[in-house]
């Protein structure tokens, strides 16, 4: 690839663009649009979203973007957890980046900050090997 990110869509849902999944140097990248991800029917159309991308893809790695992410529900976790088992069956990684800090706790609290790579932005995740 040339370095330029491959555009593969922006999910749309009720009225909003939820979800932006691109390909950057050969990453997946998703990156969240929305300050306040809470909607359970956005989550599981995103959840769905993501799993067909998985399925038809199979990244070695997945960079969840959460820059200008301020609140998430619990169901953002289970996502984490659940994308990166599917990874996880052919060696792949989900690496989180641009995470809030006090989403970050979140992550402490459940101890998931032991199972993810974090990075400060999308271009340091997506560089990392």
């Amino acid at each position: 690839m040339d370095g330029n990110p491959v555009y593969l869509g922006v999910m749309q849902e009720a009225g909003q663009d939820s979800l932006e999944i691109t390909i950057e140097e050969g990453i997946a990248v998703a990156g969240f649009r929305a300050a306040s991800i809470t909607d359970l029917e956005e989550i599981s159309a995103v959840c769905e979203r993501i799993g067909k991308f998985i399925e038809k893809n199979h990244p070695k790695r997945i960079v969840f973007d959460f820059e200008g992410v301020k609140f998430f529900s619990s169901q953002i976790l289970g996502l984490m957890v659940d994308v990166r088992a599917k990874l996880q069956a052919y060696d792949g990684e989900v690496v989180i980046s641009g995470i809030d800090p006090q989403l970050h706790r979140v992550f402490k609290i459940t101890n998931l900050d032991k199972v993810f790579r974090f990075f400060p932005d999308r271009e340091s995740a997506v560089r990392s090997s």
